[in-house]
């Protein structure tokens, strides 16, 4: 957290909390929420600025109920998240890259939803992969030790059995089905803190 927002909160330790004005959306786009987008339950304006959304960056962090928010100076803005906390995207060098620019450590568990959607755990960090991404890092599945064809994954995820796994970067991960229903629950993250 940077040092001129830690002063803030000291300064102005009783400023209200702010709800439903920022959202990250499911590629890792910071939005902005006028009045007109909350009413339309709708995500926003991109962010583009690229000193506030390295501000936003570095002063995300999470409550005790598993809310995410932006240190705003001495104001927490709660964030509606679209997917997970920290969205992931591959990188040549780092392997995969969070949202906020943090190289994310080798995934330990993944996750597909029916929707395709790939959700990886490394250590205390949940992301979903952008899905400009997905495809490249699907090559690497197996299903059983084999490569995994359209047919034998579409089956998969209607309840087939077998061990799925992702080969990528040198690990071997196993793979396990997931609601996107399921996710908040089972990584304990509040996705609308606006509705709490």
């Amino acid at each position: 957290m940077d040092d001129i927002v830690k002063q803030a909160m000291a300064k102005w330790p009783n400023v209200p909390h702010c709800y439903g004005w920022l959202a990250l959306d499911a590629r890792g786009n910071w939005r902005m929420r006028d009045e007109a987008a909350q009413q339309a339950d709708a995500l926003g304006d991109k962010l583009t600025n690229p000193t506030l959304v390295g501000f936003i960056n570095r002063n995300y962090a999470v409550d005790e109920r598993g809310c995410w928010y932006f240190q705003n100076g001495p104001q927490r803005v709660y964030v509606n998240l679209e997917a997970t906390p920290f969205i992931a995207r591959t990188d040549p060098v780092q392997g995969l890259v969070l949202h906020t620019g943090v190289a994310c450590p080798a995934p330990e568990r993944a996750y597909l939803t029916e929707a395709g959607a790939l959700i990886v755990a490394c250590r205390d960090v949940v992301a979903q992969v952008d899905d400009r991404d997905v495809a490249g890092l699907l090559q690497g599945l197996e299903l059983e030790g084999r490569a995994v064809s359209d047919e034998s994954l579409l089956a998969w995820l209607e309840g087939s059995s077998g061990r799925l796994v992702l080969r990528w970067n040198g690990s071997v991960v196993d793979v396990a089905l997931l609601s996107p229903e399921e996710a908040p629950g089972r990584f304990r993250f509040v996705g609308r803190p606006d509705r709490l």
